[in-house]
């Protein structure tokens, strides 16, 4: 791997965590607007799946995998990476506080890396790569705690936002195989038509996806079309890309500034105070990181 190429595959990961922090904003308004969870999420992933048909379609790109043992581990991305952990996720902040959803949450590269490590010898991580990714999760502590070290103990909710970080460790276990054997867009089309599939129990159970709301609110549809568009459909596939480059260690451990992008947008929209904790983490987070980066030993 050049350097250049390596510098643009973790420049895309920045990229893609940036976005991916900045979606709270577009997340909060479509709530205020009356929109819930999972109504958001199988919106997005419409707009997202609808868009990645029609390239399929024009580019001839294949419609099933290989062998119906592929076809499962397909359906299973499309789970763990899209209904299940947005439902987890969404879900954990109705029985637990924003802190703990937030810390349980932002350490999922620590679960991916446990489970990878666990299933392949190959990515098993040395001293220095450890101390790094232990680095790297102190620092998210730091941020999300922002100086307020108590946190308030919610066994249900905090279960259900534990849950959203082993969905994403699974979903980066099982990309290892899927992208040695299968495109970028078809993995991407496939995780979004599943996550789609498997909530359909959940519209039986509360059915109506909202749309009425968009026709009452049409200044929703922009952050709609952003979340479906950009955060979806163009970061899925970049991610996905990212994950094949880079590897799932490295790539993942870039969530880990997902709550730094977060907190630097509040500063910017909603005027809250950058603090001591949120540099320090930060600092900590970016030198685990480096250490934890093979490609810089």
């Amino acid at each position: 791997m050049t350097t250049q190429k390596q510098i643009l595959y973790h420049a895309v990961a920045f990229i893609v965590v940036a976005i991916w922090g900045s979606t709270f904003v577009f997340t909060k308004l479509l709530l205020l607007g009356g929109l819930s969870p999972a109504q958001i999420f199988t919106l997005r992933f419409i707009i997202a799946y609808a868009l990645l048909l029609v390239y399929c379609l024009a580019k001839g790109i294949r419609w099933v995998a290989s062998s119906w043992q592929d076809e499962l581990l397909l359906a299973a991305l499309g789970v763990t990476g899209g209904s299940l952990y947005f439902l987890t996720e969404n879900s954990a902040m109705n029985y637990t506080t924003t802190t703990n959803t937030s810390l349980l949450v932002s350490l999922s590269p620590l679960v991916a890396t446990a489970l990878i490590t666990i299933f392949y010898k190959s990515q098993r991580l040395n001293k220095r790569q450890s101390l790094g990714t232990l680095m790297a999760a102190i620092g998210v502590v730091l941020v999300v705690l922002n100086g307020h070290f108590v946190l308030h103990l919610s066994p249900y909710g905090d279960l259900l936002a534990f849950s959203a970080a082993l969905c994403w460790g699974v979903y980066s276990l099982l990309m290892i195989r899927a992208s040695s054997r299968y495109g970028t867009v078809f993995i991407t089309r496939k995780v979004f038509f599943y996550g789609l599939l498997s909530m359909i129990p959940y519209y039986i159970w509360r059915p109506g996806l909202g749309i009425e709301l968009l026709a009452t609110q049409p200044q929703l549809i922009w952050n709609l079309l952003f979340l479906g568009c950009i955060a979806s459909m163009v970061c899925f596939l970049a991610w996905n890309w990212v994950l094949k480059k880079l590897g799932a260690v490295v790539a993942t451990n870039y969530v880990y500034l997902n709550p730094v992008v977060t907190i630097i947008f509040a500063w910017m929209i909603l005027s809250e105070q950058i603090t001591i904790y949120l540099l320090l983490g930060t600092a900590l987070i970016l030198l685990g990181m480096f250490l934890a980066d093979k490609k810089t030993l």
